[in-house]
């Protein structure tokens, strides 16, 4: 697709202005590119929470690839965790360091690769969002139409479910979040970009110069391995951990319950995941959620669910919808009242959740790209 020169570089010079003052100190500032785009780019009904040039921002580079452009984008914008406060100098150099280069060097390289490719994923969303009126728009999430209700009938009851589309730190007022974990309970780094680690990099709490004072998932995951005698060895597969959220709570998420379904294959960077064990998991989390109910105030109510097994995992969207949903529709057959979220990060992904009333059918295996 071809972007408009004069938007792209008017975009670009406000995007330096963004990465120069950091998302606290924006207020009162002239960005009309920046502005107009959110605005282009919003779907009015289904407007997500967060200043909107912020949410823009966080749904463009949520379209970047996974990884190291991804990551040094949100550090040099300020919206990884706990970094919207720091000082440029200080995202500047943490971005760089992902990059391997000096200072000097990611300001001259890299930097303005980062910032050019955020620019034109905000051209594309403002294009998509205008060239239809449909919310799942987009190859690759459409328009800022990020949350969607699908309803179903299950035991002759209409349920609703919530489908979030966007990355998983930006849920709000959800009780519980099932995150995919490996077998021994070990979280990735929380530079990374699976669900994993975004939510070790959200719940982790920070000083003022961005230094991590807390990391409670990791913590209280080895804690719970100490007590059961799982230290150094794997669970098995759909064995669910229940933690707290750390800062997290703030965003109203109150537990997360970090599921085993993800086996390391000998050798390699690669996991197996078994279909069987994400229904098993979800299964176990939902039992989990229904001891743990009563013993908060108010009671636990929602829970998220991200398809599971779909990142590294290699599961379809289908494959791993199909798992996640014989879980939820059994416990809801049986008359469970529980406030059923989805979250995803593509529209494709949000598409294939979308298909459950009609009834979820198989369809090519393709393998997700994110």
């Amino acid at each position: 697709m071809a972007l408009p020169p004069s938007d792209y570089a008017a975009l670009l010079s406000e995007l330096k202005e963004v990465r120069r003052a950091g998302l606290v100190r924006l207020r009162g500032r002239a960005l009309p590119a920046l502005e107009a785009a959110a605005e282009a780019a919003a779907t009015p009904s289904a407007r997500p929470p967060g200043a909107p040039i912020e949410v823009l921002l966080r749904c463009a580079v949520a379209r970047l690839d996974a990884g190291t452009l991804r990551s040094a984008a949100e550090y040099t914008l300020g919206l990884a965790q706990g970094t919207r406060d720091w000082p440029a100098s200080s995202r500047r150099a943490r971005a760089a360091s992902l990059y391997g280069v000096s200072v000097e060097r990611f300001r001259k390289d890299q930097e303005v690769m980062v910032l050019g490719q955020v620019a034109e994923h905000i051209v594309r969303l403002a294009a998509d969002a205008g060239a239809t009126d449909a919310p799942a728009a987009g190859a690759d999430g459409g328009g800022l139409g990020t949350h969607r209700t699908v309803e179903v009938r299950t035991a002759g009851r209409p349920v609703g479910l919530t489908v979030h589309v966007h990355p998983v730190d930006l849920l709000r007022d959800v009780d519980v979040i099932v995150s995919p974990s490996n077998v021994h309970f070990a979280l990735p780094e929380a530079y990374k970009s699976s669900i994993a680690a975004s939510l070790r990099r959200a719940a982790a709490v920070h000083g003022v110069t961005g230094e991590v004072l807390a990391d409670p998932l990791p913590t209280e995951l080895r804690r719970w391995a100490e007590r059961h005698g799982a230290s150094g060895r794997a669970v098995r597969p759909g064995t669910v951990v229940a933690t707290g959220a750390g800062a997290l709570a703030a965003q109203g998420i109150r537990r997360i319950y970090h599921a085993a379904v993800a086996v390391p294959r000998a050798g390699t960077n690669d996991y197996d995941v078994l279909p069987a064990d994400v229904t098993r998991a979800v299964s176990r989390a939902l039992a989990v959620l229904a001891e743990e109910h009563g013993r908060h105030a108010p009671p636990l109510r929602s829970v998220c669910f991200p398809l599971l097994g779909s990142g590294r995992g290699g599961l379809s969207y289908e494959v791993s919808l199909r798992a996640v949903w014989a879980a939820v529709e059994a416990e809801l057959a049986r008359g469970a009242q529980w406030d059923v979220h989805f979250v995803v990060r593509t529209a494709e992904a949000a598409a294939v959740v979308e298909r459950v009333p009609a009834g979820i059918r198989p369809a090519h295996d393709r393998r997700p790209t994110g």
